[in-house]
């Protein structure tokens, strides 16, 4: 449960709980709006709410026909968002633990699934190649909206409140902008396997099946940095940016979760998930600095410790 030796000036990270979710493969864990909870997505088609801090399982959801893919809380933590291989996104009631809606429209796996800002609207990517946004409010089962930009399977998702951010395994991301109803296109060269915008909203992450995450300026698309030396093998590995835009990081194959400083992009935290399994699932807490990491049936909470 200890970490990696680094540079001194560098805040450490210490593993303050190690999880045993007993759901089969964790497909994804996700903090929720204030980081208060977190959710762990199953190979066993069932979602799971936690508070990682006490090693505590609040509530199991089952619903799911097949493994649970994503999963994403309300602004006000009263429901849940859920999608998976069975090509349905379920929205649950937090404290009954009952499925109120179960949105059918997509022809395969659904890989991804987020609220918008107010919590009134859901979109889902998936397999086929489409993202399709729903009314949370509406007894309606079609979606309102179907963009088919996509050539590949929609890999990422991220909705901010007036941006939508896709990655695909077409090479490309997409930016929608709600507001003038218009879409930005990059192209990145390689499969996009996660995507995500800076906290800062100037910039767009990129991780690929290449092994290299890339700084993107989210206006130009100019390239603004490369960050390798993980390897992520045939797996998909989410990266993400930590709470003060210091860092990008990433899951590995060697177990490790990688932290490269934003500029310098070089190399400061390696953190060994444990077991030492691909850490395919990560998600960085959004006001302190804390991450999960997913790798196998286990999540690894993690928490910054003044250095000695």
């Amino acid at each position: 449960m200890s970490v990696n030796v680094m540079a001194k000036e560098e805040i450490c990270y210490k593993a303050l709980q190690v999880i045993d979710c007993k759901q089969g493969a964790i497909r994804a864990v996700r903090f929720n709006v204030d980081g208060s909870y977190c959710l762990t997505c199953g190979s066993d088609k069932k979602l799971k709410l936690w508070n990682p801090y006490e090693a505590t399982l609040l509530k199991t959801y089952g619903g799911h026909g097949n493994e649970v893919l994503d999963a994403c809380s309300s602004c006000d933590n009263s429901q849940i968002l859920s999608c998976g291989a069975d090509k349905t996104v379920i929205a649950w009631d937090v404290s009954t633990g009952a499925a109120v809606r179960r949105l059918r429209g997509h022809a395969s796996h659904v890989l991804c699934v987020r609220y918008n800002e107010e919590s009134t609207f859901a979109l889902s990517g998936s397999r086929d190649n489409t993202v399709m946004g729903w009314d949370i409010r509406s007894r309606s089962q079609d979606p309102v909206q179907v963009l088919r930009d996509a050539k590949d399977s929609i890999t990422s998702l991220q909705v901010t409140d007036h941006e939508i951010l896709t990655g695909s395994l077409d090479c490309w991301i997409r930016r929608y902008d709600i507001r003038t109803g218009q879409v930005f296109s990059d192209f990145v060269g390689e499969p996009v396997m996660s995507c995500c915008f800076t906290r800062d909203a100037q910039c767009t992450v990129v991780a690929s099946t290449d092994s290299v995450i890339r700084l993107l300026d989210k206006d130009s698309g100019e390239l603004l940095g490369e960050y390798s030396g993980h390897q992520t093998g045939d797996y998909v590995m989410e990266c993400g940016v930590d709470q003060s835009d210091r860092h990008v990081v990433s899951g590995a194959v060697d177990g490790s979760v990688w932290w490269w400083e934003l500029v310098q992009a070089k190399v400061t935290h390696r953190l060994a998930h444990t077991p030492c399994r691909p850490v395919t699932s990560l998600s960085v807490h959004p006001t302190q600095p804390r991450l999960l990491s997913a790798a196998a049936n286990t999540i690894n909470l993690w928490s910054a410790t003044e250095p000695d």
